[in-house]
């Protein structure tokens, strides 16, 4: 049984910030949320850009993604995890999201999970998103359906029996390396793209099971009256987002600065065509 090294022990935070999660032991009571709005101008102009140079399927959401990679890599503490009470670094960053495999009602949902580096541009995040949705769209299963699959077929009680091992096993950071691969529970970030139904973002929990710290909901686009920093008003393009956070894992001044940059990079993101000039890294 192969085990996976998701993230190493963070040893030098502050006695208040190692005795939080003792504390707030889940995750379900551990989440703030923040709702706001995101001009998207930018964005669309860089989308149109990359589609006249033959990235055809390219969108808002690989925008998102890439702009959520380069803020982590200059705000690591906001890709850290809670494991056994325990607060880790986690090594890669790791983005889960929901897609249907086809647009219809009666069509199955499958989870695409996708590994990225804090180096990645945005055509990084274009060709790993193709090459893992392509594998749903050939008619693979998509990360944890096969694993869910199994499960299916396990009775009742054993079922609870064979959830709570691995509950138990996860906790000691014991779940073999393709469970862990597997599972959209395990990650950086669960992303879900409420544009593509036409609605608002949904303010969406956090999970209890695995270690995914943030859940990032954003909705179809819509104008807003915006003032500039003249007090001038102005009618903007813009998306809304819902960001639901594990509080334990950094404070609240880091996650805004964190979300800070994230809306930034997304506003401004032709630097996101090229890898960042530094990576920071975070605390031993």
């Amino acid at each position: 049984m192969r085990r996976i090294k998701e993230g190493r022990k963070i040893r030098t935070l502050p006695p208040y910030n190692m005795i939080i999660p003792y504390i707030m032991v889940h995750r379900h009571d551990s989440q703030n949320s923040i709702k706001t709005f995101v001009e998207v101008a930018g964005a669309e102009s860089l989308v149109r850009k990359l589609r006249a140079d033959g990235y055809d399927s390219i969108g808002i959401l690989h925008v998102m993604i890439a702009a959520y990679i380069r803020a982590l890599s200059q705000r690591p503490g906001v890709n850290r995890f809670i494991r056994g009470q325990r607060i880790w670094a986690r090594n890669g960053i790791v983005v889960n999201l929901v897609a249907k495999t086809r647009m219809r009602l009666d069509a199955e949902d499958t989870t695409i999970k996708m590994v990225f580096t804090p180096r990645d541009t945005i055509i990084d995040v274009y060709n790993k998103f193709n090459e893992a949705y392509g594998r749903v769209a050939e008619g693979s299963e998509g990360s944890g359906d096969k694993a869910a699959r199994i499960v299916c077929y396990i009775p009742g009680l054993l079922k609870k029996m064979a959830i709570g091992t691995l509950r138990f096993l996860d906790y000691f950071g014991m779940l073999p390396r393709a469970v862990v691969d597997a599972s959209p529970f395990h990650g950086s970030l669960f992303i879900t793209n409420m544009a593509s139904l036409n609605i608002p973002p949904i303010v969406h929990h956090l999970y209890n099971f695995g270690n995914v710290p943030v859940f990032i909901a954003f909705g179809a686009k819509r104008y807003e009256i915006v003032l500039d920093d003249e007090g001038n008003a102005s009618k903007k393009r813009v998306i809304d987002f819902v960001a639901n956070l594990d509080e334990r894992i950094c404070d609240g001044y880091y996650y805004a600065s964190a979300m800070k940059l994230f809306m930034k990079y997304f506003r401004d993101p032709e630097e996101l065509l090229s890898p960042p000039a530094a990576v920071v890294e975070d605390i031993p």
